[in-house]
């Protein structure tokens, strides 16, 4: 392996001196600006990574729900998953190595890791629409390159399409085509199956208006979109002909704001949903009668599906092992409806996706989102082989029940979260049960709640346990959260530092929206007070 080599073509793509990025859950995200550097060096991890797997690893240039000026990029380990975490803090050492040292940390990393440098390497990539990365994943393709790497460069794509394309071509194929085709024929002719058990007579209300943050989800719904025509009618806005990504649109904006996306037109009880730029998360909504708006997060998203789930594992008669993994910002209405109600079990983990699928795959069928609509369900390699064989032999209702769970094992993209795959997963279930948006909205009423952010000086003064549900440290701090939330019915209140920035993030839940909005504040005073809050003291809302 030539360091001499990369030393010279990294000479094109500097480290500004003293700019230090952190590889998170998220990989790499700024300022397009600062990112040539990182993509270059991304690239040559990416070449380790599948050397040292011997198999193919994907590089995903995107900057998700971020501003339009941003970017980012993660690399995708072999069953389509995140990069492992050992690998994030190679990206980190690499990406904050001064140019000098840069080949040093490379060749550390190769024999920590104990990569051969004569296996051959395998890396596809994909980007999303921003103006900055058709520029930016030619800097990856420098990388690669430069240490010898194959590669295939499959241009525009959404992040979930890319973490598909990993999956198939380390699976032989046997999860699918790695082709835009191949993902579009299967999804499709899932759900194509799914809803031919349709009543006719729930035809008028088989369509959903789409805004698509002016990203890649156009496109790509727009290639869709001849596959399943006459199973779904799809309007797609903020298609990105007009205007800017994520700016006033999109997942984020609508789930921060609680209000609908400029330029979408929304009738009274229509069915909506908005995907982030790179749609790995979706979110539905409506207007009720009286014009007031509706969010459908992704709690009642994952109720939705696994209630669903359920119901037919019931009719075939298989007591498989299905679990709801949630996050500490689950709303706690929807934790009560599915271990109550739906006799679902619920487990807590870490913020984060990584952390959810990780523990989703504990289960036979595990169902994750978070409450931003970023999620999927996953089902263990036996249970898929399972009901496919009984989908295959069984004729009765147990059969028919059987062949639908089949057609959604091969809708979700077990790989990742995916907004498209998410949204005709929803679109089916709410088909199949004759349920409108409101009716979904309805299986139960959210707790209201209020989020708030408290600048620190130092966010990392603030240690937690208990899935991030209880603060250890600083002293005090925890013991006054509780004696603060003793005030308020159905409360509970729970303070996490940020992974990115000094700030402590806040949220609060009770039976009114102004005990939230109180217990909210208050909270916030005493993570001012007590964990080294700086600028303005925290002001109420209410």
């Amino acid at each position: 392996m030539d360091l001499e080599a990369v030393s010279k073509r990294s000479a094109f793509h500097a480290k500004p001196q003293g700019l230090i990025l952190q590889y998170g859950t998220a990989g790499f995200r700024t300022n397009a600006q600062h990112l040539d550097h990182i993509m270059f060096r991304m690239g040559l991890l990416a070449v380790l990574r599948s050397k040292q797997t011997r198999a193919t690893i994907g590089v995903m240039v995107t900057a998700s729900h971020n501003p339009e000026e941003d970017n980012g990029v993660k690399l995708i380990d072999p069953l389509g998953e995140m990069l492992a975490p050992s690998w994030e803090e190679h990206a980190t050492c690499l990406a904050s190595a001064e140019e000098q040292e840069m080949p040093r940390v490379l060749a550390a990393i190769m024999e920590k890791e104990a990569v051969d440098p004569q296996q051959a390497a395998f890396v596809v990539i994909g980007r999303d629409t921003r103006p900055s990365s058709e520029k930016l994943s030619q800097s990856v393709i420098d990388g690669v390159t430069v240490l010898g790497g194959q590669l295939h460069d499959y241009g525009l794509l959404t992040t979930p399409q890319l973490h598909y394309m990993v999956y198939c071509r380390n699976s032989g194929d046997r999860y699918g085509k790695a082709t835009i085709e191949g993902y579009c024929q299967k999804l499709s002719k899932a759900f194509v199956d799914l809803t031919k058990q349709v009543s006719c007579s729930g035809d008028e209300n088989r369509s959903v208006k789409v805004d698509c943050a002016n990203g890649i989800g156009a496109l790509k719904l727009k290639e869709m979109e001849h596959y399943f025509s006459q199973g779904l009618l799809v309007q797609l806005f903020n298609d990105g002909t007009e205007g800017r990504l994520n700016h006033l649109c999109g997942a984020d904006f609508v789930k921060s704001h609680q209000k609908p996306p400029q330029g979408m037109e929304m009738k009274s009880n229509e069915r909506c949903c908005s995907f982030d730029g790179d749609a790995d998360r979706i979110v539905y909504y409506y207007c009720d009668a009286d014009g007031h708006f509706h969010l459908i997060d992704g709690d009642k998203i994952a109720t939705l599906i696994s209630s669903f789930l359920k119901e037919l594992l019931l009719e075939i008669g298989e007591s498989l092992n299905i679990g709801v993994v949630q996050t500490a910002y689950a709303n706690g209405s929807s934790t009560r409806y599915l271990e109550e109600v739906m006799k679902v079990p619920v487990y807590c983990t870490k913020t984060g996706v990584k952390h959810l699928h990780h523990k989703a795959q504990e289960f036979d069928i595990g169902v994750y989102f978070e409450a931003n609509g970023h999620g999927t369900a996953l089902f263990s390699e036996a249970v898929e082989v399972k009901i496919k064989r009984l989908a295959q032999e069984a004729e009765d209702e147990k059969g028919k029940a059987a062949k639908m769970l089949a057609s959604i094992i091969d809708l979700f993209n077990q790989a990742a979260g995916d907004a498209i795959s998410d949204m005709l997963v929803i679109e089916a279930i709410l088909a199949l049960k004759g349920l409108t948006v409101q009716q979904w909205d309805a299986i139960y009423v959210d707790l209201p709640n209020r989020q708030l952010k408290v600048k620190v000086a130092d966010r990392r003064v603030i240690n937690t346990t208990d899935a991030e549900r209880q603060a250890v440290t600083p002293p005090g701090l925890q013991e006054a959260i509780n004696d603060l939330v003793k005030k308020y019915k159905l409360a509970r209140a729970f303070v996490r530092p940020s992974g990115t920035e000094d700030i402590v993030r806040v949220y609060a839940e009770a039976d009114s929206q102004e005990s939230a909005d109180r217990l909210a504040y208050e909270v916030s005073l005493v993570v001012f007070q007590l964990a080294g809050g700086i600028g303005e003291r925290p002001q109420p809302s209410f």
